[in-house]
């Protein structure tokens, strides 16, 4: 055992009463050592510390008798009844040789440091695991620091000392930037140009750094890649405004009883949701020969530019046929979008939108927003077509395609009620012996001779004359704008023609013929279809009777007041 735990030149003079007093009065552990390591007095503190576990306090021992100058202070692991604790001893040498010792628990400031060690390397090691861009500005707003894996494209080196404004895609003035902000900023979206001169959306948060006396030294923050969900939300966006749009078009196509009328509607709502200049239906190609068949149907604009008149489109609509989806072209001043129609895989029809060539191109959600509209103009076209099957259906006769007795009629209202109409004539025309050739013939040569009939009547109508069938071998014709010398032509044209049917006769004792009434119509008397009808009945009656293959006409109207003639003026072919 040596005679000094401590070097006896470094001791300290106290007195027995000073020591004592500082031992029992401190308010850590305290407690004195004799020359040999032993405990002489002990405050309380120190006591617990020796009573827990004796393992320290070798360790304290060792420590002074190794020491060849003062000891300073040894932070020293005692396992107390409380727990772990770092104790720091302070050792003070006496003249005995022995040595005062005062301890101080540095157990928390320990846990502190350790863990603010631990906090600095975990902070460090998930800003690096981080996809996040890490950043510090200085007082010039220029980067100090930044992610080592750098952003954005750019090396860490090549992003510290720069300035954050040089990366920013728009231009923000003396607006500040979360780069430069004197207040927290939280999730603030800004775009900004990597190194290949792309755009990144960016969401910043960053905090504003100060000296104590208040002085601005920059910013701290961090900066998130957002640009796949925004590019993401804005296709969604966009895909959502185009089926917004889609679907009030449909909604327009299928609202609308009227095929044709659902068309024209959905031609301006087309336009409109194109942002186009003018719109453009086509309709046809049902024959095979393609676009070539079509015609145009609807036509939405102010005015039809002239350069794309005709046949001009033609060219874009073959395009669009092949290619199978949209096609983009330009004619003159103009830019032009093309889509083909089709139901159940055959071509029906054609759109085109034209837009002036300093507007914006044709994107692709104008591209999707054509189709997905030619799709549903595709199915309007057969609806249409169908609605004109039906239409002609219902107003024609099946046998020979002439109007049926309902149709004729109503059509005959109207050109009566038009106030532009001149005189007109009604020629009501019957078959002589037919009865003849379907007692002798059968029904199917009776037929061939309607037929014939049929054919006879629409050789040589001008649009606006009205053949029809009244039912067995009864016709009419309603000829438009005819005095009565033009009747008579029309009435002598049909006799020269059924002489050349003489072939489907049932027999040359009985040859087919024509009985023709005629009654001319002049506007303003207040003649009524059904008037009218039965004067050129009763004229065919008047043919009739003078002999088979005549025409004769109707004498002239006379108003319900008037008193009635007893003999009509009829005129027959010799």
């Amino acid at each position: 055992m040596p005679s000094s735990l401590l070097p006896a030149e470094t001791a300290v003079p106290l007195d027995e009463g000073t020591l004592c007093a500082i031992v029992g009065s401190f308010p850590g552990a305290a407690m004195r050592l004799d020359a040999g390591g032993g405990i002489v007095a002990a405050n309380p503190a120190a006591e617990e510390l020796s009573g827990s576990d004796g393992a320290w306090l070798a360790d304290v021992r060792h420590w002074l008798t190794s020491a060849s100058v003062a000891p300073g202070v040894r932070a020293v692991p005692v396992e107390a009844a409380r727990g772990a604790m770092v104790i720091e001893w302070s050792a003070v040498p006496l003249a005995d040789g022995g040595a005062l010792l005062l301890a101080r628990d540095a157990t928390l400031e320990r846990q502190l440091r350790h863990t603010l060690t631990e906090s600095r390397q975990r902070y460090k090691d998930l800003v690096e695991a981080s996809s996040d861009f890490a950043w510090e500005t200085g007082g010039d707003g220029r980067f100090v620091f930044v992610t080592p894996k750098g952003a954005l494209g750019y090396g860490a080196d090549a992003l510290i000392g720069r300035h954050p404004r040089e990366l920013c895609v728009e231009e923000w003035g003396d607006l500040p930037l979360p780069f430069d902000t004197q207040r927290p900023v939280d999730q603030s979206e800004l775009w900004l140009k990597g190194a290949d001169g792309s755009m990144s959306c960016v969401v910043a948060s960053a905090v504003p750094l100060y000296s104590p006396s208040g002085r601005w030294l920059g910013a701290r923050g961090v900066c998130r890649d957002i640009t796949e969900q925004v590019m993401r939300s804005a296709e969604l966006a966009r895909v959502r405004n185009r089926e917004r749009l889609l679907s009030h078009i449909v909604h327009t196509l299928r609202n609308q009883l009227d095929a044709g009328e659902a068309l024209r509607v959905a031609t301006a709502e087309t336009a409109r949701a194109l942002g186009a200049d003018g719109c453009r239906v086509y309709r046809g190609g049902g024959c095979g020969d393609g676009v070539a068949a079509l015609e145009v149907m609807e036509d939405f604009c102010a005015a039809t530019p002239p350069e794309l008149a005709g046949a001009a489109l033609m060219p874009l609509l073959e395009q669009a046929a092949v290619s199978d989806e949209p096609a983009a072209g330009a004619i003159g001043a103009y830019r032009l979008l093309a889509c083909v129609t089709e139901h159940q895989q055959a071509l029906n029809g054609a759109l085109v939108v034209w837009r002036a060539d300093d507007a914006e191109p044709w994107d692709d959600d104008d591209r999707h927003l054509i189709a997905g509209v030619a799709d549903h103009i595709g199915i309007a076209h057969a609806h249409l077509a169908y609605q004109d099957r039906l239409r002609r259906l219902s107003e024609r006769d099946g046998l020979t395609g002439l109007f049926n007795r309902r149709t004729f009629f109503e059509r005959m209202g109207e050109q009566l009620e038009r106030p532009d109409t001149g005189p007109s004539a009604l020629l009501y025309v019957d078959l002589d012996n037919f009865k003849a050739v379907n007692d002798l013939h059968g029904h199917q040569q009776g037929d061939a001779v309607l037929k014939a009939i049929g054919t006879l009547l629409t050789g040589g109508v001008r649009p606006g004359d009205l053949p029809g069938r009244l039912g067995g071998d009864e016709f009419v014709l309603w000829v438009g704008r005819t005095d009565e010398d033009s009747a008579r032509v029309v009435a002598e044209r049909l006799l020269n023609g059924i002489a050349g049917l003489r072939h489907l006769s049932a027999s040359p004792e009985k040859p087919l013929g024509l009985s023709i009434g005629i009654a001319v119509y002049h506007p303003g008397l207040g003649e009524t279809v059904q008037e009218l009808t039965d004067r050129a009945d009763t004229a065919m009656y008047a043919a009739k009777g003078r002999g088979k293959g005549n025409y004769a006409f109707a004498g002239p109207y006379q108003p319900p007041s008037s008193p009635v003639p007893t003999d009509e003026a009829a005129e027959s072919t010799p």
